[in-house]
């Protein structure tokens, strides 16, 4: 039995990059987080220590900076495609590159001022290659909280289970989602309105599983936004248990909860359109 050496790929994580634009008296910020996977033909330094086919992840990590001022950073997405373009293109050893990006959003305070915004942070991942190119955008914990709405009932029981059933519940969540395109478009428009979508199916939605609300905010997204063939969504359940508080005489008619932090269910699902093309890159 023969020992081969399989899939791998290297890079440098979570290049932190931070771009002002010095416009005049009003300022614009951009706060990136940037990890580059490159792979290939890349075997000679794995089995013999030979590096002339590997670019170093540090040059890797000044490319980002360099790209940051020679070209700007406006969405996320095409400074990523700028990227991964630019690793297969100019490295012969190189036939595919995957650039993962997290924005950091920052509220306007005055012309110059900022605050850290508190919400989700919005994410892209671009794979580029010799056979084509993928975009999958998204975002991760968007808290979310319907205070009613939401039954949980019917579930199979067993010698284990404890819990009750409920026919009104708090239902809250900190969305991960990320969604697919078929093709480049503009990705400005695309995220905020692929987020209201998210949102307004959640809002909207009388639940009676977290399931039903997953498979209802990726059908939303598909309904509204014809750019997008294929949503993914992991939903953890943040629990609210309702406290007792008869030991001190008093009635807690779903007033009072306890946010437990963990142990906590999480459910993953994908939504996508029938026709959606066949997909090579990472998500």
């Amino acid at each position: 039995m023969g020992i081969v050496l399989g899939p791998n790929r290297y890079g440098k994580a979570e290049t932190r990059v931070v771009r002002v634009v010095r416009d005049g008296q009003r300022h614009e910020l951009r706060d990136l987080n940037v990890s580059v996977s490159l792979s290939g033909d890349l075997d000679a330094t794995h089995l013999a220590g030979d590096n002339a086919g590997v670019l170093p992840t540090d040059t890797q990590k000044n490319t980002v900076y360099a790209f940051a001022k020679e070209h700007g950073i406006d969405q996320p997405e095409d400074f990523a495609l700028r990227l991964a373009r630019h690793f297969v293109a100019s490295q012969p050893t190189i036939h595919r590159a995957r650039v993962h990006i997290e924005q950091h959003s920052w509220q306007r305070l005055g012309p110059h001022s900022f605050q850290r915004d508190g919400g989700e942070t919005r994410t892209t991942t671009v794979t580029v290659d010799t056979a084509g190119e993928w975009v999958v955008s998204g975002l991760a914990g968007l808290v979310l909280l319907n205070s009613t709405d939401s039954e949980f009932w019917g579930y199979a029981k067993d010698g284990y289970t404890t819990l009750p059933e409920t026919r009104d519940r708090i239902l809250a969540t900190a969305v991960d989602a990320r969604w697919r395109f078929a093709a480049p478009t503009d990705w400005a428009d695309s995220y905020p309105g692929v987020r209201a979508a998210l949102v307004a199916a959640f809002v909207q939605t009388y639940s009676l599983s977290l399931q039903q609300t997953l498979y209802a905010m990726g059908r939303r997204v598909l309904e509204e936004r014809p750019e997008v063939v294929e949503v993914r969504l992991a939903l953890p359940n943040k629990h609210h248990l309702l406290v007792d508080l008869a030991p001190f005489g008093l009635d807690n008619p779903n007033e009072v909860f306890v946010a437990a932090d963990r142990p906590y269910g999480l459910i993953e699902g994908t939504v996508l359109r029938s026709d959606a093309p066949s997909y090579d890159g990472a998500f």
